[in-house]
Formats: C-alpha cells, structure tokens, sequence
C-alpha cells in the first residue's frame, strides 16, 4: 500500500473485546445479566477524561471506524474523518467506537451464545430499542471511566442515538452531533424497512430464523433486502453520473441473444452478495425494526420541543442535499425544535450528489462544518483545563 493512503491515519488498530458485568434492562423488559462489546479507541485521554467522543454506529455499521488492521488495506467505515489533523482530531480527541449489542461484529447479539441454552441467540435475541444501546453506552463510559462525552456523534440511526442521549443523561454528554437523521421514520422509510425484511423471511433457509442452527444462511433473501437498501441510500444524480444505462454484458444490436446486463444490476448484485456474507439476517432484521420504532417525542406527548427541553448540550445538525432517506427537510424539524427549545443549535446543509451515503464519504464543506465544530469543542475543555491547572 503507497503511505499517502495512510496520510493522517490513526494507522495499525485492534479491537478489545470489553465485558460490561452489570445487568442491562431493555426497553421490552428483558434483563441481560452481562453483555460483551468490541471496542476500537484512538487517540488519548486527556489528565481529566474531558475530551472522550463516543462515535454511534448506523445500521450496518460497527467498532472498525478508522485504521488499518494489520494486513488490511480497507481503513475503517469513518477513516476520512477520523485521525490526526482531520474533523475528529485524534490529537486532541479520545475517541471510542464501539459495535452495540444485537449487531454481528463480536459484540452481545443473535450470532454469541446465549448462556442460558449454551447456543447462539438467533431469532431470540429480545428486540431493542435506540435507548437500549445508549443504556449498554452508559455501562461501558462508566468502566472507561469518563464522566462525560465532550461530544456524541452518528449518523442516521446513529444520530438517533445522539439525540437520545441529549434526552437520557443531559449531564452526560457537552456536544450532540446528528448528521443525516430524523426525530422518528417516515412512512416510507418502515416500508422499505418491511419490504428488506420479508426478503430474508422469504429465503427457504431462514427457517424463522433458526438457520445457524441448520447450518445454512439465507444469503439470498439478505442479499436482496440490502441491494433494496443500497438503491435508498444512494441518489438518482449519482446512479445516472455512474452507471447511467451502460452495459456490463449483451447487447442490443438485432439478432443477438446473449442475456444483457446493466452496470448498475451488476454493481447491485455485487453489494447484495458481498453484504450477505459478512452480515447476519437476524442482526438485520433486529436493527431495521429499532429504527422503526424510533420516535423521539413518544415518551413526552408527541412534543418535540418539550422532549428538547430536557437536553442541555449544544448540537450540530448535518444534513445532505440529495438525502431522500433521511431528507433536509428531517434535518430542519431538528433543528427548529431545538431552536423553540432554546437549544445551541447550528445547521448545515451540504451540498452532494451523493445521497445518504454523503455522510460517510470526503466532502470538503462536510469537513470543515465539522471540523470547525469540533474545534471549538476541543478549544473549550482545553482552555478549562490549562484553567484548572493555574
């Protein structure tokens, strides 16, 4: 590998594999005596472990949000915005990423042993809701010993995990960062959602989620839900500049019979079938209903404004142009409840072409809204801290 790939990487990384040996109590009132999280961190804490920032996975996200594991040439999902000198400055941030408990990537979830049977969990894992993992985030800050998050930070469902935690332990955390996200899900996003998820169950080797222990996967079935998601997370403007109508093979020319194929069927199959051998269907099925279920101001009478009240860090809301999934105008509904709450908030709508994907990928503006964002942040605690040190 040429080392300008590496240039501002946090470098070689290893996951820890980190046991939280308190009960967790889910929303659905199931007790998890103990769990296990897999945990990746960068960067170091400072003398009095305010400079923490607690990175929220999305869907298919988990622990491996920047570096290089040893031998891989593939850095982690968040690379471009992770490191030193780059938006989360790992020369002045301790930042922890971690895969939350029902996902598939080593943490406490349908693919581990469920202690009580000696088998894997599988289609019994309980359901979850995004308070269960900012509750499991808790229990790990807590044996990281940090007091409180300078600064908790996702996108789409993990920017749902950012503002819940504004709400849940408002103590907790200076900065909420919600990039690409919304208060709760559309209509049309649970349709989706349902639609991916009555793929897998269709998959003859599902077996209503039992399929580990018949030795099978329905990679079919998870393959098509997440090629129904891809098409979601991306923009027509993109899907047009790459792929248009060009073909991968055939032809139209009159008389020939070899099977034609688009490019863009064949960069889908490719993603399906690549996404299906290292995800896990339960896993899959499990996360999109969190997100279903999602819905901020449930608990304060369907008032947005009333649940923001509670929160008492400041916020910055990101938001992408070309965004259908989780749109602008989602973004806005943020922003203008926190503004009627008489939150700190800023917003910045980035112009993109690239969809919901956008918040993953380099952007200049995207760079420098958050960068400059978190500037400040670090500026903040450092200037408190040289303070306390007079």
């Amino acid at each position: 590998m040429s080392l300008d790939k590496r240039e501002n990487s946090v470098g070689t990384v290893s996951a820890e594999k980190i046991l939280i040996d308190k009960p967790l109590t889910l929303a659905c009132g199931f007790v998890l005596p103990s769990h296990e999280l897999m945990v990746e961190t960068y960067g170091t804490l400072n003398a009095d472990n305010s400079n923490a920032i607690l990175i929220c996975h999305a869907l298919s996200g988990n622990h491996h949000a920047a570096g290089y594991y040893e031998g891989d040439e593939k850095p982690g999902w968040w690379d471009s915005y992770i490191g030193p000198g780059k938006p989360m400055d790992t020369n002045r941030f301790f930042i922890v990423s971690l895969t939350n408990i029902g996902s598939c990537f080593g943490s406490t979830g349908p693919t581990t042993i469920n202690p009580e049977t000696g088998k894997v969990w599988g289609a019994d894992f309980p359901a979850l809701r995004a308070r269960d993992w900012v509750e499991s985030q808790k229990l790990l800050m807590e044996q990281l010993g940090i007091d409180c998050w300078a600064a908790v930070i996702g996108g789409s469902l993990g920017g749902m995990q950012a503002m819940r935690w504004a709400l849940e332990y408002p103590d907790k955390l200076a900065n909420s960062i919600v990039i690409a996200s919304s208060m709760k899900l559309s209509a049309q996003n649970i349709a989706f959602n349902e639609i991916a998820r009555r793929a897998i169950k269709s998959d003859p080797d599902f077996h209503d989620g039992n399929y580990l222990h018949h030795n099978t996967l329905p990679k079919h079935g998870l393959a098509l839900a997440r090629m129904i998601g891809h098409v979601t997370y991306l923009s027509d403007e993109l899907m047009g500049q790459k792929f248009g109508r060009e073909l991968r093979s055939g032809t139209f020319l009159q008389g020939e019979a070899a099977p034609i194929e688009f490019q863009i069927e064949s960069y889908l199959n490719y993603q399906g079938d690549k996404f299906s051998s290292g995800f896990d269907a339960n896993s899959y099925i499990l996360i999109t209903k969190m997100l279903d279920y999602f819905d901020l101001s449930r608990e304060y009478q369907n008032n947005s404004v009333g649940a923001f009240s509670h929160a008492k860090c400041d916020f910055l809301v990101v938001s992408f142009s070309s965004d259908w999934r989780f749109s602008p105008e989602r973004s806005r509904e943020i922003t203008d409840a926190l503004i009627a709450a008489g939150k700190n908030v800023s917003y910045a709508e980035i112009e993109s072409d690239l969809g919901h994907d956008a918040f993953l990928l380099p952007n200049p503006r995207y760079e420098k809204v958050l960068g400059n964002y978190l500037s400040r942040v670090a500026d903040k605690f450092e200037a408190a801290s040289k303070g306390a040190a007079k």
